[in-house]
């Protein structure tokens, strides 16, 4: 199943992630590497918050992720939040519907 992680953070966020960066991606390149994540990233223009990827057998995964993250730690994120994603178009897709 997948599964977004979705990130809301604080106005100064690109300006304030700087010291927490290495961390934050080592945490994520883990999670790819474990078969986690699948992607992740910044909002552009604005950056006002990232979602993330995820695939696994519940929600967890995409959770013990935001729980560890340097940036929500640190203040960074105001809020974030889980959702099950179904996917049903394209080759990775969990449920996939042909019309």
């Amino acid at each position: 199943m997948h599964y977004l992680l979705f990130y809301d953070v604080v106005p100064d966020y690109a300006e304030r992630r700087t010291a927490f960066r290495i961390e934050h991606l080592k945490l994520a390149w883990a999670a790819v590497e474990r078969g986690e994540m699948i992607l992740g990233g910044a909002f552009a223009a604005p950056m006002d918050g990232a979602t993330f990827l995820f695939q696994g057998n519940s929600s967890e995964v995409a959770e013990r992720f935001a729980k560890a993250d340097p940036v929500v730690k640190h203040g960074l994120v105001t809020r974030w939040w889980v959702r099950e994603w179904t996917t049903t178009v394209g080759a990775d897709a969990t449920t996939p519907v042909k019309g």
